[in-house]
């Protein structure tokens, strides 16, 4: 992808400190929005790092990662000056919050179960008295809690947290994408993914509101990466399906 010449306004929009600051959830899986650190060097590793030092590049300007706990903790810290652009999937409340680009990914949300689980799909898990776990402030677990009707899903601040109360048993399932359970999946050989799910959206870069030239201008990025292949191949390097890749103009 050839670059973009930056105006003064859009500068200051996209770096207003020198450097465009990339919000970044890390933890333990990589998905159209997770990232996880590289197991030699601690540095994030995943889709939306790749993605956001191309988006850096084609626009000519210098950039860091800002490390977060979760696309909530992106959401919550949008209007406090800690990143300039980030990814996370899109739903209501957030729009409220920040501006989004066109998707650039699709998924969905389900359940990871233990193997001994009589859970076959999502519906068998709202049972009263299940225990449901996620990650607090997300897009999954908001509509985890929409869907449950017979029981409730308990938000923990860390991913990692999550996963360990899993593992030891401390909960019947735990909510999240299907792409980072994959990922988890494979560090838990006792557990299973569910064939259907219960939430689907896309994941779009976003924005903090009062920048639409910056926004206009990464959504012709966004749009330009798909339509060029770019985000495919990132895909496809971190092991995801191309067929996640958002299609052109896709907006959820």
């Amino acid at each position: 992808m050839s670059g973009t010449g930056l105006g003064d306004l859009e500068r200051q929009q996209f770096a207003p400190h020198g450097k465009m600051r990339i919000g970044i959830a890390f933890g333990k899986s990589i998905s159209g929005v997770w990232t996880m650190p590289d197991p030699e060097t601690g540095e994030p590793v995943g889709i939306t790092v790749d993605l956001g030092a191309e988006l850096a590049r084609w626009l000519g300007l210098p950039f860091e990662y800002v490390k977060l706990a979760s696309s909530g903790e992106i959401i919550e810290t949008a209007n406090q000056d800690r990143w300039d652009v980030a990814f996370t999937p899109v739903d209501a409340d957030r729009k409220k919050v920040v501006d989004f680009t066109t998707d650039y990914y699709l998924g969905d949300s389900t359940y990871l179960v233990h193997a001994d689980s009589p859970f076959r799909s999502v519906k068998d898990v709202d049972l009263e008295g299940v225990r449901v776990l996620g990650v607090e402030n997300t897009a999954t677990i908001r509509s985890a809690r929409r869907t449950l009707m017979n029981t409730t899903a308990e938000g923990l601040n860390s991913l990692e947290d999550a996963i360990e109360r899993f593992r030891r048993r401390d909960a019947d399932a735990l909510a999240l994408g299907r792409e980072s359970l994959m990922g988890i999946a494979r560090s838990l050989p006792d557990t299973r993914i569910l064939d259907d799910h219960f939430h689907a959206t896309g994941t779009a870069l976003a924005m903090a509101k009062g920048k639409a030239e910056a926004l206009e201008l990464a959504t012709q990025f966004i749009e330009e990466a798909k339509r060029d292949g770019l985000i495919e191949k990132i895909v496809l390097s971190h092991g995801l399906s191309a067929s996640s890749v958002a299609p052109s103009g896709s907006r959820s």
